[in-house]
């Protein structure tokens, strides 16, 4: 009688092997059901910027050295929006109106010295077409964050605030694009 054991080994691999490629398959399945829900509930990622086909290509207006201007063309750059380079060019012209920052002392210690700043960032913006018409109504945006002022580290206190206000920029830029889209389609 003869005994062959190297075969119930393999026996056992292939089952296990069957039950990894099963939890394999079920992990896929689940993978593809949660893509399938959120292309049906109209889930896109943050950055996707929709502008309807007759309004673009799109002029940002804007004083030479605004940081919200260029926070716009870069959230623009990967999309399907078109940057026109003129405003006679373009079909929408978006208008940074004005931009402006400034701070306000909101906590000091005994001795009168600054423990906290509150730092706004307010821009304001419309939309119109190249013959004037309004497209989107003038809005204003407040951005405001606390910002704690040590007496320790004064230049990287500085570096931090500059950092802070170039984080406004960016998130100006997220949401004038956000309530474009909300407004024009």
């Amino acid at each position: 009688m003869r005994v062959l054991a190297p075969a119930a080994g393999r026996l056992g691999d292939s089952s296990r092997a069957r039950s990894v490629a099963w939890g394999r398959a079920a992990v896929l399945l689940i993978l593809g059901l949660v893509c399938l829900a959120q292309l049906g509930c109209g889930f896109r990622l943050r950055g996707v910027v929709e502008i309807p086909a007759e309004l673009n290509p799109v002029y940002i207006q804007a004083a030479g050295n605004s940081p919200v201007s260029a926070a716009l063309v870069d959230q623009l750059a990967g999309g399907d929006v078109t940057l026109a380079a003129t405003a006679g060019e373009a079909k929408l012209i978006l208008r940074i109106l004005s931009e402006s920052r400034y701070s306000q002392v909101v906590a000091v210690d005994s001795g009168g010295r600054v423990l906290a700043y509150e730092l706004h960032y307010l821009v304001s913006y419309d939309a119109v077409t190249p013959d004037g018409a309004q497209k989107v109504p003038g809005q204003s945006l407040d951005l405001i964050r606390n910002f704690d002022n040590p007496d320790v580290e004064v230049l990287g206190k500085q570096l931090e605030e500059e950092l802070i206000y170039q984080d406004f920029a960016r998130d100006a830029a997220d949401r004038i694009l956000m309530r474009l889209r909300v407004t024009l389609l």
